[in-house]
């Protein structure tokens, strides 16, 4: 009989939004977030998609001297390019067709607090030196009025694109780049710290667990074996959509990974099947975009079922030579 893992105590809820695990490269992020936190310094997480960049944003602000200030979240890639420069700075009421009221931009929001923008890269070029001159000055105007507000607001932005290449190819302003990087983090892939896998499996477990009402109390230690074995494109996300499956099929207190799951996962030992992560890569993304009749986007396309951004899966496709949607 195979010997199983006893899920330890419920975490409390608070604990549940810290980042688990215990590998080396996970607490070199950990010793980052610490040095940096209380210095109020503009703080630039960079990883893949997936990592939990917005759980070392939170960590920065809970960790820093304005922790009992507000923390202001936007993700850059999804706003409307039209709508981002308001839901920035705000707009006084008449500043453009069907600005009925005046509107309080996110950096008002956020002051005496932390700002975190997710997606920088996906910041329109036009809006880079309004941003550069707030993190310089500490000062902006609404859209439609010509009075300065000024605010104290950290920033914390957050990329999973090479915003270097960006500045070279001239997509990021250079200067806006630098100001962002004064304190870089990167956070490992999951594939690069999988002896955080064991630890992750059992915190969504019980999570999951307790939020539908299930009793599973052991996990197998073949499937954490499994687990350790991908090599998670999708990264925690990935992961957690997979043990999400799984506690919805799961019948008693025995967690067991869906055939279809183990299927995809447990790789195949035999001499004339050995194949490059590319390669393994590019099957694994052929099969999830036949099962979504070859969608992309959307909520039942490729990139939700992988748990990753739909720019990101296109990405990967064009790099593993795999065809796009017609």
């Amino acid at each position: 009989m195979a010997t199983a893992i006893l899920a330890p105590p419920l975490l409390t809820l608070a604990a549940e939004e810290k980042l688990i695990g215990s590998s080396r490269s996970l607490q070199q992020v950990r010793d980052a977030v610490q040095m940096v936190a209380r210095t109020g310094s503009s703080v630039l997480i960079q990883g893949e998609t997936g990592t939990g960049k917005e759980l070392v944003a939170q960590a920065i602000h809970d960790e820093s001297l304005c922790s009992r200030g507000p923390y202001v979240k936007l993700n850059c890639a999804a706003m409307p390019a039209g709508l981002l420069e308001s839901e920035l700075f705000g707009h006084e009421r008449g500043a453009f067709t069907g600005a009925w009221a005046q509107t309080t931009g996110r950096f008002q929001q956020a002051h005496n607090g932390t700002l975190f923008l997710d997606e920088i890269g996906d910041l329109p070029i036009e809006l880079q030196p309004k941003l550069l001159r707030v993190l310089q000055e500490q000062e902006f105007e609404r859209l439609g009025s010509s009075r300065t507000i000024r605010v104290d607001v950290r920033v914390v932005a957050a990329t999973n694109q090479d915003l270097l290449q960006m500045v070279q190819e001239r997509k990021f302003r250079a200067d806006l780049y630098y100001r962002l990087n004064v304190f870089p983090i990167a956070i490992p892939p999951l594939r690069d710290r999988k002896e955080d896998i064991p630890q992750l499996v059992r915190h969504f477990v019980r999570k999951f667990a307790r939020r539908m009402n299930k009793e599973v109390s052991h996990i197998p230690e073949e499937v954490i074996s499994v687990l350790q074995c991908h090599d998670w494109p999708g990264n925690i996300r990935e992961l957690q959509n997979v043990l999400e499956r799984a506690i919805i099929l799961c019948s008693g207190p025995v967690l067991q990974l869906p055939h279809s799951e183990l299927k995809r996962m447990v790789p195949d030992k035999t001499p004339t099947s050995l194949r490059t992560l590319a390669e393994a890569e590019r099957e694994h993304i052929g099969e999830v975009l036949r099962q979504a009749n070859g969608v992309v986007g959307g909520r039942n396309g490729a990139a939700a079922r992988l748990g990753v951004a739909r720019t990101t899966l296109l990405y990967r496709m064009e790099k593993l030579g795999i065809a796009g949607p017609k």
